[in-house]
């Protein structure tokens, strides 16, 4: 069967957090972290989009073969993974760069994200925040915050916050794990 390879881009916090969490979803080939969604020109830095001034959020890419896994099953993995319910929050990280978003590719994944978003709503007791935009551009975040999860299992953020999001994806979705 040949493969049919397609984009998501998403943010929910922390990017560590999410690409862990996707690295271990069947039909998943690859996970970059990375940024998007700002307003300042050129590749922004870490450190740049940690003053919360360029208004880029945290995300990561994924590469999926949608004879796989569905775009809807990767956003409705994304949404009950992180909370979307928290503006510009994902538990202690804290500002724009941690927001919750879906930034579509075409117009299709964004009708698929907003019926995603509509059906997991009743599910929250808050409102769902989740920002779903236009993906302008994709910058890649530096090598050192690629596979970070793989690369550190052992960092008190990983046991402490990733850990907890692999236990729930892993309770939640093991039908959908490698």
């Amino acid at each position: 069967m040949s493969k049919n390879i397609q984009l998501a881009t998403i943010g929910g916090g922390c990017f560590w957090c999410t690409e862990a969490v996707f690295q271990e979803v069947k039909g998943v080939e690859k996970v970059v972290s990375g940024y998007s969604g700002g307003n300042v020109p050129g590749h922004p830095t870490y450190r740049e989009i940690c003053s919360g001034l360029t208004g880029h959020a945290e995300v990561i890419q994924i590469t999926f073969d949608a004879n796989v896994i569905s775009y809807e099953d990767i956003l409705v993995i994304f949404m009950t993974t992180h909370d979307p319910t928290t503006l510009n929050r994902q538990g202690a990280d804290r500002g724009t760069q941690y927001r919750s978003v879906i930034f579509y590719h075409d117009e299709n994944q964004k009708e698929i994200a907003e019926a995603v978003c509509k059906a997991v709503a009743p599910y929250y007791e808050n409102l769902i925040v989740t920002e779903i935009s236009p993906l302008d551009t994709f910058y890649e975040a530096e090598k050192e915050h690629q596979d970070f999860y793989k690369n550190n299992p052992n960092y008190g953020y990983c046991n402490f916050v990733i850990d907890p999001k692999l236990a729930k994806l892993r309770k939640l979705h093991s039908d959908k794990l490698k």
